[in-house]
């Protein structure tokens, strides 16, 4: 019996071992006959295989992807970088040119590092470059002053800061070197304050204007100035007067979130809890409602349209909110009522200010809609003012405590305005420096000066 493709071990066909006998099938390769073993028992063609691989030193089995090199192999090509073999023209030899030139591109990088990254990592870098995006869009560019201002984000349209100038220097004296300089870091300082928060800001000339034929009335101008911006900002909800000689120390702080979200926590209305002009409050008379005649009015906050703050000689014009509203403009025509000024301008000596205080004096209607705030808390005073008796907790200014605006009242009385405005002005800059000026200012200056003994200004 010949075979198909190789002879057999058996002269004639056929195989030595039984049970592997070719049938007359045409197979060339043995049948999965079983046939029997040393000891008698039935083993298979697969088993003696596999048994015979096994003793060769092989294992009898093997799984897919085995070894370290097989299962990273493509990870391992893809990290290796290609080879530019482009051609060069101006050479001879064009093809021994690319040789050792490496060319992995920027994209070809990043590309392969999100293919390497696993499906945690790739969201957690999704999250974080979105909201460096956000940062940026909304902390960098100019977008963020506008949703700071909208109403429904930020609500920055609701408040207006009018700060009092004085381009002619007034009517006693004209302004000197110093005199503008105090105008300017003013001004400067206001108008950053009111870019990073989206308010308005109404720089209004407080030299002398005859308003009638027979007066002039100096400082009495804010009067007609917090009228006229009512009537130029629609949109106002609070007006915020502060004079020349202020400085917002922390620039940090909103008025929502210094003053405006916890209003009633920081309004006081009964003016005994600080009473400098020992003014009687409420006053006691039959023809008073039960609001005129409570101390703190109808202890409603939304009912307060006047706040201001008290200083050791009493109401302090200086830095005050006012709201817009009917009893508010109704509070403006008095106040500027030239027969009343016509009557006690003598006398009062602190002008549009004493007026006031006349009017919370005799007023009971005004009483119920003024409310007080701690000075600190708007209006601190340096050292210099107020300083009979010795430093006093509730006015004068805390660099501990980072109090919001500190204002120089009186320092054209024989103090230097100048001085304490670049005082005020050096010490805001340097408690508000961010983590890059702190590191060059507090380690690298102070790592020079140790090493080379001279100062320097980073």
């Amino acid at each position: 019996m010949s075979l198909s493709r190789s002879p057999s071990p058996v002269p004639g066909g056929g195989w030595s071992s039984p049970g592997l006998n070719i049938n007359t099938s045409g197979r060339s390769s043995p049948a999965k006959s079983s046939f029997s073993g040393p000891n008698g028992g039935s083993v298979t063609w697969e088993s003696a295989r596999l048994k015979s691989q096994g003793v060769a030193g092989y294992p009898s089995f093997s799984t897919q992807n085995q070894g370290f090199f097989t299962r990273h192999m493509r990870r391992i090509s893809s990290s290796l970088p290609s080879f530019n073999m482009a051609a060069d023209g101006r050479y001879a030899e064009k093809e021994k040119l690319g040789r050792g030139r490496w060319k992995v591109p920027l994209i070809g990088r990043i590309r392969t590092m999100v293919t390497r990254m696993g499906r945690k990592w790739k969201i957690r870098a999704l999250i974080a470059i979105l909201l460096l995006a956000c940062y940026i869009l909304f902390y960098i560019t100019p977008l963020w002053y506008y949703w700071r201002r909208s109403t429904w984000l930020g609500g920055g349209e609701k408040f207006v800061i009018i700060l009092a100038a004085n381009v002619g220097g007034g009517v006693m004296e004209w302004k000197g070197a110093r005199e503008w300089a105090i105008e300017r870091d003013s001004v400067r300082n206001k108008r950053k304050y009111v870019a990073r928060w989206g308010y308005d800001l109404e720089v209004v000339d407080m030299s002398t204007k005859k308003r009638y034929a027979h007066e002039w009335r100096e400082s009495w101008e804010k009067v007609d100035s917090i009228r006229n911006s009512f009537r130029k900002y629609p949109k106002a909800e609070w007006i915020w007067w502060l004079d020349l000689n202020t400085f917002v120390m922390e620039p940090s702080y909103s008025l929502q979130h210094h003053l405006f979200n916890n209003l009633d926590k920081h309004v006081y209305r009964d003016i005994n809890d600080f009473n400098p002009l020992n003014i009687s409050h409420p006053l006691q008379t039959n023809y008073l409602d039960p609001v005129e005649s409570s101390p703190v009015g109808d202890g409603n906050i939304d009912s307060v349209n006047l706040i201001l703050s008290q200083d050791c000689s009493g109401f302090n014009l200086g830095s005050f909110f006012i709201r817009r509203s009917e009893w508010t403009d109704r509070l403006l025509d008095i106040w500027w009522d030239p027969v009343a000024y016509e009557q006690k301008h003598m006398e009062w000596e602190h002008k549009e200010q004493d007026a006031l205080e006349q009017l919370y004096t005799t007023q009971p209607w005004i009483r119920s809609h003024t409310g007080f705030l701690p000075q600190r808390l708007i209006n601190s005073f340096p050292t210099g003012a107020c300083s009979d008796n010795g430093n006093d907790t509730r006015i004068h200014y805390s660099q501990d405590d980072r109090d919001f605006v500190v204002n120089m009242a009186g320092c054209e009385w024989g103090r230097d305005c100048w001085g304490e405005m670049y005082n005020f002005r050096e010490l805001s800059y340097y408690l508000n420096r961010n983590p890059w000026e702190r590191f060059k200012e507090d380690l690298v200056a102070v790592i020079w000066f140790k090493l080379t003994g001279q100062k320097v200004k980073l």
